[in-house]
């Protein structure tokens, strides 16, 4: 049995392998307590002061299920066109973790509460891919493990951890897919949009921020190759809580590379967990990977089983939001946009900040204009989420207001913005401050235009020849003047009326 950290082209193993994956998205639910008992989940507490007996796994303490947790459930399993089942129970799944202090995770196995479903996603160029859903089930996330004193953050190589206990019991619901055949060399694409379009149905469905930059989401990537005509899957590999949607597809297509090259040496696959780096978009191994049976899964006898009342499920059913795939639809039609154009505000989470900047009175275009503009690119020079950024869609509307009215043009609202992320008021007080009103009175444009056309006298000739087109050098020249804060529409009338030509 060999390994190699070595990797054969992408398009080579591709012609040899058909790649088989497996994705499983933990979402942590946002709700108010943990899962079992009644601790609070707020974020940023001291490390164990949200702990009680029942999280810590004290004896004599006894789990209660938390209601909303097994409301957003189904809520996520009707949404996957999931079958939500009559009567399921939870179990224990047994293994150490120094940071599960039960010494056993108080999940579903057998009896998942949502199973038998599916999700349509687009890919970059239109093609809709059907994801098919094994089972969403219900459990608790883990504590956090801190290493002290090595160099990675990892246990190799530390002197020292430290537990926190905080996150243990926090509500999660785990979303299996069924294998995904049949994406050849667009697997990494498709485990991409998948996950995204899942991210956006758990954020409509208002049961999760699902930050994956906050671990709210993770993603489990499960991939095996097999040679063509193959019918047998290969063994797979599990590169565990990856946490951005860009490294969901390096790390798809990395494994892809890296099982390619460990077969072609004559090599066999190690069925084990994987760690996934950022920095290069490379995995290292992790730790064998367990079988189910492994885990010593049985009922959990403090539980009582789960039997959602069949009225209940239909009105949640009545009770879910437009979809995210049939909203884009709708959306898309009602701003005028194309399916490209679509997919890129889509790409850059710029669809809820216009949306909510339509609200506050700005037109579709300008909303656009400035989210997918001057603030993406802010977004991408920081390194930050467009809704990260210290603007609100009321500023960015106020902002289009002020340019709908003639008192900005684009140049001077670029400049309001970047006073607004520097946080240095509202858009008017901005405005005031640094003196950026847009002059269009002809007094005070009348000298910046004499000035210009004194200045450029062979320019001014050319176009009391008849060559008009050439007034743009002239009102340039005005707007540099000016600082541009010239109305430069204002700016043309006069050149031409100064000149005596017809606009």
């Amino acid at each position: 049995m060999t390994t190699t950290t070595e990797l054969v082209a992408y398009e080579e193993a591709l012609a040899t392998y058909d790649p088989v994956m497996g994705l499983e998205v933990h979402v942590e639910l946002g709700t108010r307590t943990k899962m079992f008992c009644g601790c609070s989940t707020e974020l940023g507490a001291e490390p164990n002061s949200q702990t009680c007996p029942t999280c810590l796994g004290l004896p004599g303490a006894l789990p209660v299920v938390n209601e909303i947790g097994i409301e957003s459930a189904i809520k996520i399993g009707l949404a996957l066109n999931c079958e939500i089942a009559e009567w399921c129970r939870f179990a224990r799944k047994n293994y150490f973790y120094p940071d599960m202090p039960k010494n056993f995770q108080t999940s579903q196995y057998d009896e998942p509460i949502a199973f038998n479903g599916y999700l349509d996603v687009q890919l970059e160029d239109g093609e809709i891919f059907r994801v098919q859903i094994e089972r969403a089930h219900m459990e608790e996330d883990t504590g956090k493990s801190l290493h002290v004193g090595g160099a990675t953050g990892r246990i190799h190589g530390a002197s020292h951890s430290l537990l926190d206990y905080n996150r243990a019991g926090i509500p999660l619901i785990e979303i299996v897919t069924k294998p995904i055949e049949g994406a050849g060399e667009r697997a990494p694409e498709v485990a991409k949009a998948y996950v995204a379009e899942l991210r956006e149905l758990i954020k409509a469905l208002d049961v999760s921020e699902a930050r994956m930059d906050k671990g709210q989401m993770r993603c489990d990537v499960n991939l095996s190759l097999r040679p063509y005509g193959r019918e047998m899957f290969g063994t797979r590999s599990e590169t565990k809580n990856v946490n951005s949607l860009r490294s969901v597809e390096r790390a798809a297509r990395f494994e892809i590379q890296r099982h390619a090259a460990v077969l072609n040496s004559g090599g066999t696959i190690l069925q084990e967990t994987r760690h996934f780096h950022e920095e290069d978009g490379s995995t290292t191994s992790g730790r064998i990977k367990d079988n189910a049976e492994d885990y010593r899964y049985f009922p959990e006898p403090d539980l009582v089983p789960v039997a959602p009342a069949r009225a209940w499920v239909e009105e949640l059913r009545g009770g879910l939001p437009e979809l995210p795939r049939l909203r884009r639809n709708r959306l898309r039609e009602d701003w005028g946009v194309t399916e490209d154009v679509m997919q890129t505000i889509l790409n850059a989470g710029a669809v809820d900040p216009i949306v909510a900047t339509i609200a506050e009175g700005a037109d579709a275009a300008s909303a656009r204009k400035w989210w997918m503009g001057e603030l993406a690119r802010n977004a991408n020079e920081t390194g930050r989420a467009l809704d990260e950024l210290p603007v609100t869609p009321a500023q960015v509307a106020r902002i289009a207001a002020l340019v709908a009215a003639g008192d900005l043009n684009d140049k001077l609202a670029k400049q309001v913005i970047e006073g607004v992320l520097a946080g240095e008021g509202t858009p008017d007080e901005i405005v005031e401050k640094r003196g950026l009103k847009v002059v269009s009175d002809d007094g005070a444009l009348g000298a910046a235009v004499d000035e210009a056309i004194a200045g450029n006298a062979a320019i001014a000739d050319k176009i009391r020849g008849g060559k008009v087109a050439a007034v743009g050098a002239l009102v340039g020249a005005v707007m540099k003047t000016t600082r541009g804060q010239a109305d430069a529409a204002r700016v043309k009338e006069l050149i031409l009326e100064r000149l005596g030509v017809e606009g």
